[in-house]
């Protein structure tokens, strides 16, 4: 309950001051799990594909977003989990997978932190390896203008307009799933290309 209230409150806000549109909402799996993954220009990203994708939205946070019971229980409420950053959390991937395999969706940034001027083609492979042991649908997203509206290191939100794209699912082959920066690389290909619709 409390994730479609945010959901129908921040869809208004988005539309009405960041003239907000989706593209591709039919490539969304209707049933079970499957991984969006996309670009990562943001804090707003989150808020953006979780507005845009009509399934609620799993994903990780860092853990110190997590540093009271209170904090704990509301993240955990709209879907997050931690995660400890710069490091291997094997922990945190283990829960991925879990939720995925519970016919969950889980949002995962494969870039691993906001990217400043544009798109990187840069991926961790963690997503690799997760889509492998998962084995489960991998869909592209672009997100387009929250850099914009909201910079890295900057305070305030500024007017713009914000469209996240999504893209058909990513095939991965027999042959690759033991090569997992492969597969994290195909992966951040896939929504470069979204980059250019």
């Amino acid at each position: 309950m409390l994730y479609s209230f945010f959901r129908l409150i921040l869809t208004l806000l988005l539309k009405i001051f960041f003239r907000f549109e989706v593209e591709g909402r039919e490539f969304i799996p209707k049933k079970g799990g499957f991984i969006l993954a996309s670009n990562h220009l943001s804090y707003l990203d989150p808020i953006a594909a979780g507005v845009a994708c009509p399934r609620k939205l799993n994903f990780m946070a860092k853990d110190s977003l997590f540093s009271n019971s209170f904090l704990f229980w509301f993240f955990n409420t709209l879907g997050a989990f931690p995660v400890k950053r710069n490091s291997i959390d094997t922990s945190a991937m283990k829960e991925a997978i879990a939720r995925l395999n519970n016919g969950k969706a889980l949002l995962i940034f494969p870039e691993g932190s906001r990217q400043v001027g544009g798109f990187s083609a840069t991926a961790h492979r963690g997503i690799g390896f997760i889509a492998v042991k998962s084995n489960l649908p991998v869909i592209p997203a672009f997100i387009k203008g929250t850099d914009s509206v909201l910079p890295k290191g900057s305070k305030f939100i500024r007017l713009g307009k914000i469209k996240v794209y999504f893209g058909r699912e990513i095939y991965i082959e027999r042959s690759e799933s033991h090569n997992y920066q492969a597969i994290a690389d195909k992966i951040m290909r896939s929504i470069g290309h979204l980059a250019c619709s």
